[in-house]
């Protein structure tokens, strides 16, 4: 009996799923960076109540957990059209360097919106969603 294993290669534009992935987690680290270990009452970060400990928040930190929800919100889509892209049988070359043109413009997207850059953020979280839809017809035929 021959047994053989198929091994789907996992790709670039996969891996960039993976990295979009953890975006989210490294906003959400960042936020509660220095708060960390802190008695809650020297306003260190609480564990016990995090979603009303981060409510307070302001400045950098707020904007880390508003990039952090922004990146959960933006993930669905861009899951969906990396995985539609490969079952559409997308060049595999277009399709990584799309899919790691959008996680750069991801991380400079949560560069600028903790940095307090309101004007660029939003023409890079434009560019990011164009790059996003040319990722989901690159395999459109």
């Amino acid at each position: 009996m021959n047994t053989t294993l198929h091994v789907t290669r996992f790709t670039v534009a996969y891996w960039c799923v993976l990295i979009a992935a953890l975006l989210p987690i490294a906003c959400a680290w960042l936020a509660k960076s220095g708060r960390l270990g802190k008695p809650r009452r020297e306003g260190g970060y609480d564990n016990q109540n995090p979603r009303a400990w981060m409510a307070r928040q302001t400045d950098w930190r707020a904007r880390a957990n508003a990039a952090q929800a922004n990146s959960f919100e933006a993930l669905p889509f861009f899951i969906g059209a990396v995985i539609i892209a490969h079952l559409l049988g997308a060049g595999q070359t277009a399709l990584d360097m799309l899919a790691l043109l959008y996680i750069m413009l991801r991380v400079f997207y949560i560069m600028m919106y903790v940095s307090d850059m309101p004007t660029a953020r939003s023409a890079v979280w434009a560019g990011a969603f164009l790059v996003n839809i040319a990722i989901l017809f690159v395999g459109y035929r």
